[in-house]
């Protein structure tokens, strides 16, 4: 490849895309000029300036405070950039450009890519939305968490229904409800050749529940700010889980104070403008209320979604855990539902609470319909997690 290529942007071309075109970074051609861009790669260079250069410069140009400036930028970085280079810059943009003000701008609103880490944001800022821009917000998030219900509906439907009707089944059926085929297969052995049939010692068969409900599942979620992204997926699968007849779901937040958000389910955008990120944390609390809510430990699910950083007192929170978990519940700790990747918490209560049987690991959205599945079938959710490389050890 030529220095120069037919469309401006050889190698010299993207070295001074790289390093900013400074006169130390040292791109010159053969001949000692300076590297000339094409008109596109120039915009997509002053887009890159306009926020990777805003210190440098000191005020001198750069985007600053204002909100047509930032409004076009925002607009220009999708024209010139991929969408995943487009969800890194805005996330640098929040960090070094101080946008998260400037957000609280219907205009501003309007011009974003909506993603994960954007409705974060939002539901961080909560209350402090002006009200001619909270309509514009919700709108944004109602995308998002469309876009989030649509990927993970399905899949979450399918490994919650066939859990439930794996865990449905009966030794001791009714004549209707035996189901043949896992019959014969689970009577093979006692084949009599003599007669050519099979002797059918032990029946396999559906009990008649499919209206009633089969289980009971709690999302108890840590709204501090660190918990945003896993609070979003949170009020998506909630959403998800309360379609299921099968299924009572409850969703409660808290930080120092409980709230119950159930009777928003039906609305992700609703449960997330419910939550004020922030604050304190006090799990024992939290524990205490969804506790009070169980009335059949044994087919209840506690899935409790929090770094573990108490700001109560750990030992009691720890005895409740123990509490639960001895009262028949099946209870886990995620440290974060998220695709961020290894999260921060607290190794010291997430080993205390696997030494009292409450696995806690962090999980993907798009394995955590498995781990219900898991759950629900009464499977140890310890091992599920072993098979799917999921670190559960929780060293200091």
């Amino acid at each position: 490849m030529t220095d120069a290529d037919t469309d401006g942007r050889g190698r010299l071309g993207r070295w001074r895309l790289v390093l900013g075109g400074h006169e130390a970074d040292g791109v010159t051609t053969a001949e000692g000029h300076s590297v000339v861009l094409s008109t596109a790669d120039a915009r997509r260079d002053r887009a890159l300036e306009d926020l990777y250069g805003a210190e440098e410069k000191k005020g001198r140009g750069g985007l600053g405070a204002s909100s047509p400036r930032v409004a076009r930028w925002l607009g220009d970085i999708r024209g010139y950039f991929p969408s995943t280079v487009v969800q890194v810059m805005q996330a640098d943009a929040m960090d070094r450009l101080g946008l998260r003000q400037l957000l609280l701008e219907p205009e501003m609103l309007r011009t974003v890519q909506p993603d994960v880490g954007l409705v974060s944001t939002l539901v961080g800022l909560g209350r402090v939305i002006p009200e001619q821009s909270r309509e514009t917000a919700r709108t944004v998030i109602r995308q998002v968490t469309n876009e989030l219900e649509d990927r993970l509906r399905s899949k979450t439907i399918q490994a919650l229904s066939g859990a439930l009707n794996r865990a449905a089944r009966t030794r001791r059926p009714r004549h209707r409800d035996i189901d043949w085929n896992r019959t014969i297969a689970a009577n093979l052995r006692h084949y009599q050749p003599a007669y050519r049939t099979i002797v059918p010692e032990r029946l396999v068969g559906h009990t008649r529940r499919s209206t009633e409900v089969q289980r009971e599942i709690i999302l108890c979620i840590d709204q501090s700010g660190s918990m945003a992204e896993s609070v979003v997926y949170s009020s998506v699968f909630g959403a998800v889980l309360s379609s299921l007849r099968s299924v009572r779901t409850r969703l409660v937040v808290f930080d120092t104070e409980v709230v119950d958000l159930t009777d928003e389910l039906d609305d992700p955008v609703d449960v997330l403008f419910g939550v004020q990120l922030g604050g304190g944390t006090a799990i024992n609390r939290a524990l205490a209320y969804c506790q009070d809510q169980i009335t059949r430990p044994t087919e209840t699910i506690l899935v409790l979604i929090s770094d573990l950083y108490e700001g109560g007192i750990a030992e009691e929170m720890l005895q409740r855990a123990a509490t639960i978990v001895g009262s028949g519940t099946t209870m886990i700790a995620l440290l974060a539902l998220s695709d961020s990747g290894h999260p921060s918490f607290d190794s010291d209560h997430a080993r205390a609470l696997a030494g009292i049987g409450v696995p806690a690991f962090a999980c993907t959205p798009d394995l955590f319909p498995d781990l219900m599945a898991a759950a629900i079938e009464r499977r140890d959710v310890g091992e599920w997690a072993a098979a799917q490389d999921i670190p559960t050890s929780h060293e200091g």
